[in-house]
């Protein structure tokens, strides 16, 4: 896997401009780094700011005071909109995006991982929404990233074709050193994946939360860590789609 440097990310802060209004800031002071391996949760109320600083780690968004620094390597993304080409079909999606010194994927493998083996030959417009944004991180795998940025990958997804989802992001960070930091709104499924989890409130969204995830057997720790943030913020135990952020 190419790369072993840190994701650097320091947002003093970012503004938003809008016709005939005065500037207005939507993120301020966020500043974190991660490593490779590490299963980072971004988690936040609707609107708070989630999507726009993924796009600034991935620097689709360069207005902003403060700095970005990805690790070496391919990145793979998954957006809120599958966006795959509606002509090809979802293998033919997923061999787009690889590229000369990129090995070539098992795409039946790689379909087979997010339970969409019978659904190489189909076009996108024959897919749910759910089985859309499988296809999405499918196609994010195939280009063997050392990065993988997901920006609310679970929505639409029941909890079984969640939790298993999350647990093929878990192996891939465990196995393939891949840094995965994702974008979500419910705090009990974070912390079923996560290594960390942090937390954007407030207006401007800061960083109000960065907190380790205890060991997976020890159940007691993680279970009052569950319960002292939804004491704290009680938005994330809202199970709803996040159209925002």
């Amino acid at each position: 896997m190419p790369g072993a440097a840190t994701l650097d990310l320091r947002v003093r802060e970012k503004r938003f401009t809008t016709a005939g209004a005065p500037p207005r800031a939507v993120l301020r002071d966020v500043c974190f780094r991660a490593g490779p391996g590490e299963v980072i949760a971004l988690l936040g109320r609707s609107g708070a700011g989630k999507s726009t600083l993924l796009r600034i780690a991935l620097g689709l968004d360069p207005d902003f005071n403060g700095g970005v620094t990805l690790p070496h390597g391919r990145v793979g993304v998954v957006f809120q909109e599958p966006r795959l080409l509606p002509w090809l079909t979802v293998a033919e999606n997923l061999r787009l995006v690889v590229t000369d010194g990129v090995p070539e994927p098992d795409i039946a493998a790689l379909l087979a991982s997010v339970g969409l083996a019978e659904a190489g030959s189909l076009r996108p417009g024959e897919l749910s929404l759910g089985m859309a944004r499988r296809a999405a991180v499918a196609r994010a795998l195939a280009v063997d990233p050392a990065v993988l940025v997901l920006d609310e990958p679970f929505v639409s997804l029941d909890r079984r074709l969640a939790s298993a989802l999350g647990a093929l992001l878990v192996t891939r960070a465990r196995r393939g050193g891949t840094l995965v930091l994702v974008a979500m709104h419910d705090a009990e499924h974070a912390l079923a994946i996560a290594d960390r989890v942090l937390v954007l409130h407030g207006r401007p969204a800061a960083l109000a939360a960065d907190l380790p995830v205890p060991d997976r057997e020890d159940i007691a720790a993680r279970e009052r860590l569950r319960v002292a943030l939804l004491a704290r913020f009680p938005f994330l135990a809202a199970a709803e789609p996040d159209e925002g952020g």
